[in-house]
């Protein structure tokens, strides 16, 4: 009976209506159908989707990655690591698998780090010869490391529906990260022998510079620090964390940066609340979905299925792998992750799967959905902002996703990947 709650979602997503529309209407009309109870229980269940205290992180981590990009953060944390690759083939490709490692902390966001990291290297990669559709897929695929790198938006998402850490989560996330920056690594390196990318143009190389770079790019790095900082030590919740964080990027473009006026606060705060408002909606449908799952014991079902399977960790997450790459094609990462990641946790903790290295292998899985079409994101995005054509930057964009899915089966396989750092600090 439950397949119909999907069958419905799906139909109406299929027909065009928005992802909250479509969660909605398909929760209302299968509590009717199913003989639930009274849809009166529904606006409470709404409600309690929303009325967690953490979900007050969402508008702040939005804000603070919006603060950072407007207030030029982005082009300091170009500019010092482009200072340290220097002069090389392809220096702007890396420059762009590398700030997307440490743009975590300008958005916790794929689409936003994309469209910043974009903004910024795009016209300089066309200047220095490089095709565009290549270029606008070297920031696409490696804008999904950012989200996988603490602090991560989506991994507090996780967290949220799960009960999880998000501390743990976070720490989770540090491995994959550097593992699929180290594979894009590879991947720009082996396309450089056969296919030579331009030499970077010559930039002032001495201590001055030096010194003038890192005393603005490492304000930048002090956001992330503030996140993963206080949350590991306790100091504070990850809500309370989030909005010290949006505070200071704020006053350091007001007060140090100048990029950012009083005149434009205005803006940025409407901007920002209906942006968060989408998300918030999301939570809300997803209470409904909370309690259908709950009423018809969904998760237990599930968890007997998978027993009858007689599949081990391993066999379960490959499952869950290509799961999850599949509902990616289709629906965004956040709706996915609020749908299907309580649903499926008790059967991967029923199977001996630790909920860390679960959660941290949706995310991944997620973040790379949004590289595959039809829904793509950060493929429309990207084409977007560097104004080049969806379908040549898809071609363009497939040996990076064949390369991160690679990485994706390393961290399913190695789940020391995923668990060293949690492990050596929390337990």
């Amino acid at each position: 009976m439950i397949a119909l709650l999907f069958v419905l979602l799906f139909a109406l997503m299929a027909l065009g209506a928005p992802v909250w529309v479509a969660m909605a209407t398909s929760g209302v009309a299968y509590v009717l159908i199913a003989d639930l109870g009274e849809a009166t229980r529904l606006p409470t269940a709404m409600v309690d989707g929303v009325s967690g205290f953490e979900l007050l992180a969402v508008p702040f981590f939005i804000l603070t990655g919006d603060l950072m990009n407007r207030s030029g953060m982005t082009k300091r944390l170009i500019d010092l690591v482009l200072f340290f690759i220097g002069k090389v083939r392809g220096a702007l490709a890396y420059v762009s698998v590398s700030v997307s490692l440490f743009a975590s902390g300008i958005s916790g966001s794929a689409p936003a780090d994309a469209s910043a990291v974009s903004a910024v290297l795009m016209p300089a990669m066309r200047e220095e010869g490089y095709r565009p559709t290549f270029a606008a897929s070297v920031n696409a695929a490696s804008a999904i490391i950012g989200p996988i790198m603490p602090p991560s938006i989506p991994m507090i998402f996780v967290a949220l529906v799960t009960n999880l850490s998000v501390g743990q989560l976070f720490l989770g996330g540090v491995g994959p990260a550097l593992l699929l920056t180290a594979i894009l690594f590879v991947v720009l390196f082996l396309r450089g022998r056969h296919q030579p990318m331009p030499v970077a143009k010559p930039t002032e190389r001495s201590f001055g510079s030096l010194r003038r770079l890192l005393s603005e790019a490492l304000m930048a790095l002090v956001a992330p620090v503030i996140i993963v900082g206080g949350v590991l030590t306790g100091v504070a919740t990850v809500t309370e964390l989030a909005f010290v964080a949006s505070g200071y990027v704020l006053l350091v473009g007001i007060l140090i940066y100048r990029t950012i006026s009083l005149r434009d606060l205005w803006g940025i705060f409407r901007d920002n609340a209906v942006f968060a408002s989408t998300v918030m909606v999301l939570f809300a449908v997803v209470g409904i979905f909370s309690y259908i799952v709950a009423a018809e014991r969904v998760g237990d079902d599930l968890a007997t299925l998978v027993d009858g399977l007689d599949v081990g960790p391993v066999q379960f997450l490959l499952l869950a792998m290509v799961f999850f790459l599949v509902v990616g094609l289709v629906i965004d990462a956040v709706p996915a992750i609020l749908i299907f990641a309580p649903i499926l946790l008790p059967a991967a903790l029923d199977v001996g799967v630790d909920p860390i290295h679960f959660g941290v292998v949706i995310v991944v899985n997620l973040m790379i959905g949004l590289l595959t079409p039809p829904v793509g994101a950060l493929l429309y995005v990207v084409s977007k902002v560097s104004q080049v054509s969806f379908v040549g930057l898809t071609r363009q964009v497939l040996p990076f996703v064949v390369a991160l899915l690679g990485g994706l089966v390393i961290i399913v396989l190695v789940p020391e990947i995923v668990m060293w750092l949690p492990e050596a600090i929390f337990r």
